[in-house]
């Protein structure tokens, strides 16, 4: 007989906490120093959307997918709101996100770890 695991092992699960650790360190290494350009933003968005969900893969947390969002605007002392909404097990999915701002710009980047059944 065969088993199928229906959810991962604790120490398999996607973790929070170690997530926005890459994250941070991802945004730091990709923006610092950097200076907003509405024509550069698109593909710092990509590279680092993509820099992280690699990050995430060498994590092996098994059986997971990702999906990374990057938003970048130009710093100019207003606020802003984002909001996004999942439809996900509470049990085995879960996600991380970290804000980088420098005088010039900032960047809100969240993962999303959802678990392949």
């Amino acid at each position: 007989s065969s088993l199928y695991a229906l959810e991962p092992g604790y120490n398999q699960k996607f973790k929070p906490s170690r997530a926005k650790e890459l994250i941070q360190v991802v945004l730091k290494n990709r923006l610092a120093n950097q200076v907003y350009h509405a024509d550069n933003t698109s593909s710092w968005a990509r590279e680092i959307s993509d820099d992280i969900k690699a990050k995430l893969k060498e994590e092996n947390w098994a059986r997971y997918k990702y999906v990374v969002q990057v938003f970048i605007a130009e710093q100019r002392g207003e606020g802003i709101r984002l909001a996004s909404r999942c439809f996900w097990d509470q049990n085995t999915d879960n996600y991380a996100h970290d804000i980088y701002s420098n005088e010039s710009l900032f960047c809100v980047a969240m993962a999303y770890g959802i678990y392949l059944y």
